[in-house]
């Protein structure tokens, strides 16, 4: 370890990392340097290796990954895979807000008291003195009603929401946040924002992986555009989105599903499900088939709760649902907003997808075909879940469902940790499978626009009481 004097007035540098896996590179090259106050947000394509930068910076990489290059973290260098360098540093000096909450989060505790131990071990606090900033800093967050709730009782939002208050609790002046606002709705985003300007205000900096340019532009400063592991483009994001110098740049501004045309309507016909009375704002309706409902509302407000008991996943408390019942039991099927919860974590993904085709009689030549309509490269399923992408997992968690040629499809956020490139390329893929087998989509979305390409009919749901997932 030595000390980087050229380095010494900024929080992170990073200097020509890369990362490698046996002979083959899955990140080039990438330097950048981050004194207090600034931002870089780093985008670009499903796959390319944002997530494993940070990882790397962490020094928390999967085993079989190798990386090279050098981290300065407040003017001390170490070389990137000297690993437990930096472990140290974990909380106090650098943090990562992760990806999946689900994972980030002890599925065996209560939200509160998770919280409150980071003030307790970090900051010294006397435990009624942390368990009452716990409450404070949750209800800051909207979750007052859910401080005693387990992560499981949880919304997507509501946990993405927790892992934040509780990696800000740290005050760690060099935060990361991989996708922090995917599944919040705009109001939550903003808030998140505001979090974060807060941090670049109080001397810190921050590196943000998104998808979304929208959030970008809000933190300002530079971004860095990466595709297949190699940066191609560098630069302000303010100059950088008003003039994109590189073609793949282009495409992912003109990818924003704001710049979409709205999808082809299918001709309604057989109905699939109808709901009556199971909540307030639902009241009364059927869905047919072919059809493509957007669901909206802001988190919390029970959008997964409703499509849990469309599905028969759940029971109402009140009201009724009626399944056709020409239809068979697989007819019904959901695509989670958590891919990496709906896989079987120490299956390999290859195994768990033949599986699945010989449930359903699918030809495994056709699940290859719908592999390649989405981007999947065949060698990803010799991986284990946790081995892939979260874009990744995701397309391949679409490709699973549709195996089962599914009547009434429930797409929980169903793109949301994907770049707008392979989102559209996504999208219409899904659309294309719903309204080809004559089926039902409900799609749950916190993008307006989204919604308003896809969807054929737009479902919001308001509040509801905080105890409810959605």
């Amino acid at each position: 370890m030595t000390h980087a004097t050229h380095a010494a007035t900024a929080l992170l540098v990073v200097d020509n990392l890369a990362i490698h896996v046996g002979g083959r590179a899955l990140l080039q090259g990438i330097s950048f340097r981050l004194h207090a106050g600034e931002a870089l947000s780093l985008v670009g394509e499903s796959g390319a290796g944002k997530s494993l930068l940070a990882q790397a910076i962490m020094g928390n990489l999967p085993p079989a990954l190798r990386a090279s290059g050098a981290v300065t973290i407040d003017g001390v260098t170490t070389r990137a895979e000297d690993a437990g360098a930096r472990r140290t540093l974990w909380g106090r000096r650098l943090a990562l807000l992760p990806q999946e909450p689900s994972v980030a989060l002890n599925p065996l505790r209560r939200v509160a008291p998770q919280l409150a131990e980071v003030h307790a071990l970090l900051h010294a606090r006397p435990p009624a003195n942390a368990a009452e900033l716990a409450q404070q800093e949750l209800a800051l967050a909207g979750l007052g009603e859910a401080t005693a709730h387990y992560p499981w009782q949880l919304s997507g939002g509501m946990a993405q929401r927790a892992v934040a208050a509780i990696t800000l609790a740290g005050g760690a002046p060099v935060l990361m946040a991989d996708e922090p606002t995917k599944g919040l709705d705009n109001h939550w985003r903003d808030h998140t924002v505001a979090l974060f300007r807060g941090v670049l205000q109080a001397g810190g900096c921050l590196l943000a992986i998104t998808h979304d340019i929208a959030l970008a532009q809000a933190l300002g400063g530079q971004v860095i555009v990466l595709r297949h592991g190699q940066a191609v483009e560098q630069g302000r994001i303010d100059e950088v989105a008003a003039q994109p110098a590189h073609p793949f740049t282009r495409m992912l501004m003109d990818a924003d599903p704001a710049r979409w045309l709205p999808l082809a309507a299918p001709r309604a016909g057989e109905g699939v499900v109808q709901a009556q009375g199971i909540s307030k704002a639902y009241g009364r309706q059927q869905l047919f088939a072919p059809e493509r409902l957007a669901v909206q509302g802001p988190s919390g407000t029970g959008k997964s709760t409703l499509g849990n008991v469309l599905l028969g996943l759940v029971r109402p408390d009140t009201g009724s649902v009626a399944r056709n019942a020409r239809l068979r039991p697989h007819a019904f099927q959901k695509l989670y907003q958590d891919p990496v919860a709906s896989f079987a974590p120490h299956i390999k993904l290859g195994e768990g997808l033949r599986d699945t085709a010989r449930l359903h009689r699918c030809d495994w030549k056709d699940v290859q075909h719908r592999l390649g309509q989405l981007r999947v490269p065949e060698d990803l399923l010799t991986r284990m879940p946790h081995q892939v992408s979260g874009g990744e997992l995701q397309r391949i968690a679409l490709a699973r469902v549709l195996m089962a040629q599914p009547a009434l499809l429930f797409a929980d956020e169903p793109t949301s940790r994907l770049d707008p490139i392979t989102q559209q390329e996504t999208m219409q893929v899904l659309v294309q499978a719903v309204d080809q087998n004559g089926a039902a989509l409900m799609l749950v979305t916190h993008d307006r626009n989204l919604a308003a390409a896809v969807g054929t009919r737009t479902l919001t749901l308001g509040p509801m009481p905080a105890s409810a997932p959605g």
